[in-house]
């Protein structure tokens, strides 16, 4: 099958890499390895940061106008291969999709989007335009894949038959992560020399961005909960740069003084070696959708310590792989990582059992057997495209 990728909020394209780009180009991964041939088709950005209605509006004709330029070189010939299928990832207020909804009906092809969101508060505020877009994305849709539990009870609301509405975790590639794993002891030596740390000592490891509201809010909640731990031996491992990185920073080193390292942003090369060398991964996740981290974690065999909320019960295999805490308790958090830090056999069984878990249902693999059955129920059958024209 022929598949149009699209990417409104940043495409997966250049040499950059966050979040949202990886989550893009893990997506295209796993529809080829399912066997589809996937084309980038448009690096157009509909991302509006502020709630600028005139940039919205000139973002939106500025879309419509390279929608009807595709669907005319598609229809006409003069641009090939034609899609059997569009797909879009990531529609939300912020970033809608101007192209896809035009595209599909002008060429008749099924219309897939991968982790939309739709928040009704947002109906009638700042990005308004932006919202009503992406819930008319949301609506046209003839697949809706959701990465969480939560996602899937917002936007099932919207489609004309929620059957059309399927899970699709996040998932990502532990190739590097597994081969980190295998190397743990020499990376272990090394960081430890590096940064001067004691190997002997159990090391707690954190990774993500650095940024004001939820991330600080994290931190400090973080930060709160190992300082109940000060009659343990232990290190604090931090992974992560951003605008609110001294204020994190200072607030860390206050509440535990002596025991944190701050490692800065790391490329997923330098990232690997870090989580394989580390014993726990705690992150208290306040209002965080999911952690790719938390992913990444325990593709290198890391046990994790996380709270009950949003997308975390769909990342951590409660008792299994992590344990998870109620939201905003810092006594709980501080309890857990305590039994976990005085019981390194638990943590290592949990840890090979994350591993394990990534391997048979978070790894690209895995994600590209979900998505080939998902997009059989639109097309009829694998490679086989239904009589049926997508409803609108």
């Amino acid at each position: 099958m022929q598949i149009a990728f699209y990417a409104p909020l940043k495409p997966p394209s250049g040499a950059t890499s966050t979040d949202h780009q990886d989550s893009a180009r893990f997506l295209m991964d796993a529809l080829g390895r399912a066997g589809h041939a996937v084309e980038l088709v448009s690096t157009f950005r509909s991302y509006e940061e502020e709630g600028d209605p005139e940039r919205q509006l000139a973002q939106r004709d500025e879309g419509a106008a390279l929608a009807q330029l595709l669907a005319s070189q598609w229809r006409s010939g003069r641009r090939s291969p034609r899609p059997d299928m569009w797909f879009t990832h990531h529609v939300y207020y912020k970033a809608p999709d101007w192209l896809g909804p035009f595209v599909t009906a002008e060429l008749g092809v099924p219309y897939v989007i991968a982790e939309a969101s739709h928040a009704p508060k947002r109906a009638g505020g700042r990005w308004a335009i932006g919202h009503d877009a992406a819930a008319d994305a949301i609506r046209r849709a003839d697949l809706v894949l959701c990465p969480t539990r939560q996602d899937v009870v917002c936007v099932e609301p919207l489609v004309f038959n929620r059957e059309r509405v399927v899970r699709l975790p996040p998932f990502l590639d532990p190739a590097p992560f597994r081969r980190a794993a295998g190397m743990r002891e020499a990376y272990r030596s090394a960081i430890a020399e590096t940064y001067r740390l004691d190997a002997d000592v159990p090391w707690i490891m954190v990774a993500s961005m650095m940024q004001p509201g939820d991330k600080v809010a994290s931190y400090r909640a973080l930060a709160a909960a190992l300082a109940c731990l000060g009659d343990l031996p232990w290190h604090l491992v931090v992974a992560g740069d951003g605008p609110a990185r001294n204020e994190i920073e200072t607030a860390i080193s206050a509440a535990l003084p002596g025991r944190a390292c701050f490692l800065g942003k790391l490329a997923l090369a330098e990232l690997a070696p870090v989580f394989a060398a580390s014993d726990l991964y705690v992150w208290p996740a306040i209002n965080q959708a999911y952690g790719r981290a938390m992913y990444e974690a325990q593709a290198a065999g890391i046990a994790i310590v996380s709270c009950a909320l949003r997308g975390v019960p769909d990342s951590v295999a409660e008792g299994r792989t992590g344990v998870r805490v109620p939201p905003r308790d810092a006594e709980a958090l501080a309890q857990v990582v305590r039994a976990l830090l005085l019981n390194p056999s638990r943590r290592v069984a949990m840890g090979r059992a994350a591993m394990a878990f990534i391997d048979a249902e978070r790894s690209v693999d895995a994600a590209a057997t979900r998505l080939d059955r998902a997009l059989a129920q639109v097309f009829g059958g694998p490679g086989s495209p239904s009589a049926a024209a997508p409803r609108r």
